[in-house]
């Protein structure tokens, strides 16, 4: 191959994979094996490791990582962790639990800490440590949660976070319908 100045350049492949073969990483540590639901779509490039349980019809997107060595994260059912997100905890000190219809947006990070039912938390979101955030709450994106802060439902925006709405069923229902949609995207790559 020739290139600039006509040097020769060798011919490396920029992806050394076959795709039809790739597969996410889901490795057991420390003892314990990842536990997935029914119905669930985890992308080619995701990272589930450790003491993970992933509950029925989740999506687990591009580059997202689940890293359950250091304790236990458990995730409930139509959840979707979307590209980039990473979910951690704090070794015996914090575990990471997510409820049930919930979405947690492009490169968020939840890091130990409580997310209740029908929750979004936004993208580039942080929900450090030992939060908790109640059902019915969106977290605008960029928005940093500190840890062992207590949010009630409502819309929480800023670093730190502060509440910027009170609870209403317009809130609960665009947490609600952004979680549905995924239920629908993730059906695509099956």
């Amino acid at each position: 191959m020739q290139g600039r100045g006509d040097r020769d350049i060798p011919e490396y492949p920029l992806f050394c994979f076959n795709r039809e073969n790739m597969e996410a990483i889901i490795k057991d540590l420390r003892g314990f094996t990842p536990k997935i639901g029914k119905n669930c779509f985890i992308a080619e490039n995701a990272v589930v490791l450790g003491d993970v349980t992933i509950g029925d019809d989740c999506s687990i997107w591009y580059c997202t990582v689940l890293r359950g060595d250091v304790n236990t994260i458990k995730i409930g059912d139509r959840v979707n962790i979307q590209d980039g997100a990473v979910v951690h905890t704090l070794y015996q000190r914090s575990v990471t639990e997510i409820g049930n219809d919930v979405s947690v947006g492009h490169n968020a990070v939840i890091h130990g800490a409580k997310i209740g039912n029908n929750v979004l938390v936004g993208m580039g979101a942080i929900v450090m440590d030992n939060a908790v955030v109640a059902d019915n709450t969106i977290i605008a994106a960029g928005s940093v949660v500190l840890s062992n802060a207590v949010l009630d439902s409502g819309v929480w925006a800023g670093v730190p976070a502060k509440k910027v709405k009170d609870a209403s069923e317009a809130i609960a229902a665009a947490a609600h319908k952004n979680a549905q949609g995924y239920m629908m995207y993730k059906d695509w790559y099956k």
